[in-house]
């Protein structure tokens, strides 16, 4: 049997231009004005009530003054304050970019939606946020990886929230823990040629895709910025582990498929690493933090099922969390999410298609069959609850689980 490997990995190209999927802002016909509370009681306000481009947008007391009075519901999802945008400054994606008031100008750093009491900025899929969760007044807002953190979640004019949780169809969701394995098997199966996913802690080579080594459970890569966050996590809750000496190389390679401070011995000391119960617990919240939970999040909130849900993570081990929005944003050109009005086979059928498609973009992924005979086959079965026994092929191997 041919080892087949697919590296996890988030693409840069894809960063930019995310569009993240938005419900509860009022409707365009019905736009809205006044104050939006946040973290302490406390309402978000431009600086000074200056109108000028790049001030400073914070968090303080509310006074119900025109620098806290924020139209939402507007027809180019902007939230306007002084007759100015709402604006991530610089059209920045990275975390910690602050919020700022600039000129209108319909981009994506100035499109907004709400997804479970967040907001959500379109260019970056993440969300707006107070920094260090101060409630201080003037503390600065930002955007954050979504995490559903107090400091995330926002009241809009007219004191509603942004949304309640969405009613997902009746089943199990994909964050139940047996549904969990599941999904971590079909990943592994594709990743690894193996259902034993929990094998694959010690996992680490170099498959030749410019992304450098591509170790672990989920595919954590040198090239890509996930295994330096993985191994900055597990240092901070161990100090002096056997992989916290490669922290300065693995700065200096991110961005780079090279090896230079790793070799010869990185590979050892990872495996090594893999037998510590506290690695294992460090890669399995980052697959969390970075990949399920945010996936699992954007399937509840579409109300697609268990199926749906596990065709959103995949995505998101393979492309990355973003490009997983990209391929989303994609599909709506084609269908809409049962949240939308549509119809969930039809929906996720628009996006295996748009997930095709990308996959077929570079040779590295270019066999899609965890596509084509693993997901589109559960999807064709109507197997949207993802229920067991699951028999599957993927890149001609066959599995069945349960």
């Amino acid at each position: 049997m041919v080892h087949k490997r697919t590296a996890a990995y988030v693409v840069g190209t894809l960063l930019v231009g995310v569009a993240a999927v938005g419900y509860g802002l009022p409707s365009a016909s019905a736009a809205t004005a006044g104050p939006i509370t946040g973290l302490g009681g406390k309402c978000i306000d431009v600086a000074g009530a200056s109108a000028a481009n790049g001030t400073a947008v914070q968090l303080y007391d509310c006074n119900g003054s025109a620098a806290q009075t924020w139209t939402v519901g507007n027809t180019d999802n902007s939230i306007r304050a002084l007759g100015k945008c709402l604006d991530v400054t610089a059209a920045s994606t990275a975390n910690g970019a602050k919020v700022q008031l600039y000129d209108c100008n319909n981009s994506g750093a100035q499109k907004w939606t709400a997804s479970n009491g967040a907001l959500v900025n379109s260019g970056s899929g993440k969300c707006l946020d107070v920094t260090d969760r101060s409630t201080a007044n003037g503390a600065r807002l930002q955007i954050w990886t979504c995490g559903g953190t107090t400091n995330q979640r926002w009241t809009l004019p007219g004191g509603g929230t942004p949304t309640p949780t969405p009613t997902t169809p009746s089943g199990t969701n994909l964050d139940d823990p047996a549904k969990k394995n599941v999904a971590m098997q079909l990943v592994s199966a594709a990743e690894n040629s193996s259902l034993d996913w929990r094998a694959q802690f010690s996992y680490i080579e170099d498959i030749g895709d410019g992304r450098g080594y591509t170790a672990g459970i989920i595919g954590f890569c040198s090239g890509t910025g996930d295994m330096l966050e993985l191994v900055e996590a597990y240092t901070r809750t161990k100090p002096g582990n056997v992989l916290a000496g490669y922290l300065p190389a693995l700065r200096n390679v991110n961005g780079t498929p090279s090896h230079a401070g790793l070799d010869p011995n990185f590979p050892r000391d990872w495996r090594t690493a893999a037998t510590d119960s506290v690695f294992q617990a460090a890669q399995e919240a980052e697959r969390d933090r970075v990949y399920f939970n945010p996936s699992v999040r954007d399937g509840k909130n579409d109300q697609v099922r268990a199926l749906g849900q596990f065709a959103y993570y995949d995505a998101a081990v393979m492309h990355g969390y973003e490009g997983m929005r990209q391929i989303r944003n994609r599909a709506l050109n084609r269908a809409k999410p049962p949240a939308q009005g549509g119809d969930e086979r039809t929906w996720l059928n628009a996006f295996l298609d748009e997930r095709v498609i990308e996959m077929k973009k570079e040779e590295a992924h270019s066999d899609t069959s965890r596509v084509d005979t693993a997901q589109r086959v559960f999807l064709n079965n109507g197997n949207f609850n993802l229920n067991t026994p699951l028999v599957f092929a993927v890149y001609g191997d066959q599995f069945r689980i349960g």
